[in-house]
C-alpha cells in the first residue's frame, strides 16, 4: 500500500508541473521554438551529396569555409562528389589532395558569384554573363555564362541539378559538374552566338595561340556581323581575324577613360608592321567606324571579349580618315577633289594597294589654311585643282613609319616635289617637316597610325605645295 501510495503522490506532482507549464505557454501565446537557419556551409555539410565541396572548401586557399559562412549575400554553384571525382580523375589527380591548393581555391571561387541568384532570375535573362569571384586577366573577375534555351546550362556544359536551396546568406543551386577556369577561346566555344567565330578560328589554326597566356583582348563578332561580311577587298582570312586581337587586358572601362584611341592589334600590314584600330566612345565603344560593342567585359583566365556587331576588315589610310572626327575637313577635302574628276581620283587610290604614307592634318589645320583667304569658307572653296595638287603633296610612295623618318630625309611626294623631315622636332613635335614652298613651322604630333595599304603620321599644319 505505501508503493501505491508513494506513487499516485508522484504522480499528482508531476500532473500539478504540466499544468504549471501549459499555463504558462498559453500565457506567453509561444510555439515551438524556431530554429535559425543554415547559412551556406551548414547547408552543405547537412547535404551527404556536397561532401566533397566542402572538403574542397577545407583544403583551399582563402580561407573559405569563414568567406562562405559571412554575410553575403552569395549564390553557390555546388558540384555534387560525382561532379569532383569526374574532375579529379579528368585532369590526373588522384584526391582532392592533389590538387595545388591556390588552383583549387580559384575553381572553387568560379563557382561563386556575390549576389543572390535564383533559378527565376535566370530563367527570366534567358541567357548572358554573371561574374564568379575567381580572378582572370587584369585581375578583373572571371565571366560565367549561362543559356536556358534547354534546361539551365553553365559555361556551355554544366547543368543544373536541383535549384533554389535557401541558406541564410544565399542560394545554392547543385550542379552536376565542376566549372573549370575559361581561358577566351573557351568563352567563344560556350556562346553560341560565337559559333561562326569559333569556325573561322578553328579553320585558321587560331585556337592554339589564344590559349597562350596572353593576355589578349578579342573583338568578338556575333553570328550575324559574320553572316553580313562579304570581305570585299579579299584579304586573308587570317588577317582579318587578328585585326580583332589586340595585345593586353583592354577592359570597356579603360576605353570609355580614352574617349579615342588607337593601339596595334596581331594582324600585320606592309613590312610586317603591326595594324592599327581606332576605337572611338563618343556613342558607345565603336571600332575602325564600323563595328560597335553590343556585350563587354566577358572575362577570361588570358584575356578579355568584347562582342560587336560589325566584322572589323583591314583597313585603308581611308578607312581611318573616315572614322575619325579629327580628320573631317581632310576626308571632305579629298571627297572635293575628286569630285572634279582629277587624275588620280585621291579616294580610290588611297583605298587602293599602296602602300603610301600619307601625312595627315587635323581639322584645326584645315582652319588655319581657309584663314589665310576671306574667300575661302570651306574646302569646296578652294579651286579643285588647287586642293588636289595640296592633297597629293601630303602623299608618299612607301610604307615610311616613324623609324624610316631621319633627319633631312626628303622624300618625293605625288604631287612631284618634295619635303624635308627635320629631327628631333620642336614646340613637343615628334618631328619638324618643310613643305616644298618652304615653310618649316610644321608639325608631327603622332606617328605609325598603320593601315593594310599604307601608314599615317598626324599633322598640325597644312602643307604646301609650289603653285605656279
Amino acid at each position: 500500500m505505501k508503493i501505491i501510495s508513494k506513487t499516485i503522490k508522484l504522480l499528482s506532482l508531476f500532473l500539478v508541473a504540466a499544468v504549471i507549464v501549459s499555463c504558462s505557454d498559453d500565457d506567453d501565446n509561444n510555439g515551438p521554438i524556431p530554429q535559425p537557419e543554415l547559412n551556406i556551409v551548414q547547408t552543405a555539410v547537412g547535404n551527404e551529396d556536397l561532401s566533397s565541396l566542402v572538403a574542397a572548401l577545407g583544403a583551399a586557399d582563402g580561407d573559405l569555409v569563414n568567406v562562405l559562412s559571412g554575410s553575403g549575400p552569395f549564390t553557390v554553384l555546388a558540384p555534387t562528389n560525382a561532379a569532383f571525382a569526374s574532375f579529379l580523375s579528368e585532369n590526373g589527380f588522384a584526391s582532392l589532395e592533389d590538387v595545388p591548393t591556390d588552383v583549387l581555391s580559384q575553381v572553387l571561387l568560379n563557382h561563386v558569384i556575390s549576389q543572390d541568384v535564383t533559378s527565376s532570375d535566370i530563367a527570366g535573362l534567358g541567357s548572358g554573363y554573371l561574374k564568379t569571384n575567381a580572378l582572370g586577366a587584369g585581375g578583373n573577375t572571371i565571366s560565367l555564362f549561362f543559356n536556358t534555351t534547354s534546361g539551365v546550362i553553365f559555361n556551355g556544359f554544366t547543368s543544373l541539378l536541383t535549384a533554389d536551396i535557401n541558406a541564410s546568406n544565399g542560394t545554392i543551386h547543385v550542379v552536376d559538374q565542376v566549372i573549370g577556369l575559361p581561358s577566351i577561346v573557351d568563352h567563344a566555344i560556350y556562346n553560341p552566338d560565337f559559333s561562326s567565330l569559333t569556325v573561322a578560328l578553328i579553320a585558321e589554326g587560331l585556337v592554339e595561340p589564344l590559349e597562350e597566356e596572353g593576355p589578349f583582348t578579342v573583338l568578338a563578332p556575333v553570328n550575324d556581323a559574320f553572316g553580313d561580311f562579304s570581305n570585299p577587298d579579299g584579304n586573308l582570312l587570317s588577317q582579318i581575324l587578328l585585326n580583332h586581337v589586340v595585345p593586353g587586358a583592354i577592359t570597356s572601362e579603360l576605353l570609355l577613360e580614352s574617349a579615342e584611341t588607337f593601339t596595334s592589334t596581331l594582324a600585320s600590314g606592309p613590312n610586317d608592321a603591326p595594324i592599327s584600330i581606332y576605337a572611338n566612345t563618343s556613342d558607345g565603344v565603336r571600332f575602325n567606324g564600323v563595328s560597335s560593342v553590343s556585350t563587354a567585359d566577358i572575362i577570361g583566365t588570358n584575356g578579355i571579349l568584347h562582342a560587336v556587331d560589325g566584322v572589323i576588315d583591314i583597313p585603308t589610310v581611308v578607312t581611318f580618315a573616315a572614322a575619325n572626327p579629327s580628320f573631317t575637313s581632310l576626308v571632305a577635302a579629298l571627297a572635293e577633289a575628286d569630285g572634279s574628276d582629277a587624275d588620280p581620283m585621291l579616294i580610290p587610290t588611297l583605298s587602293g594597294e599602296g602602300p603610301f604614307t600619307v601625312f595627315a592634318p587635323l581639322n584645326s589645320a584645315f582652319d588655319t589654311l581657309l584663314n589665310t583667304n576671306p574667300a575661302w569658307d570651306g574646302v569646296e572653296d578652294i579651286d579643285d585643282n588647287i586642293l588636289n595638287s595640296v592633297l597629293l603633296h601630303h602623299v608618299v610612295s612607301g610604307n615610311v613609319r616613324s623609324g624610316d623618318l631621319v633627319d633631312g630625309i626628303s622624300p618625293a611626294t605625288l604631287e612631284g616635289d618634295t619635303i624635308t623631315i627635320n629631327l628631333p622636332g620642336t614646340g613637343g613635335n615628334i618631328a619638324d617637316v618643310t613643305d616644298g614652298a618652304g615653310n618649316s613651322d610644321i608639325g608631327i604630333l603622332a606617328v605609325d597610325i598603320q593601315a593594310g595599304n599604307g601608314v599615317i603620321h598626324v599633322l598640325n599644319k597644312v602643307m604646301l605645295p609650289v603653285i605656279e
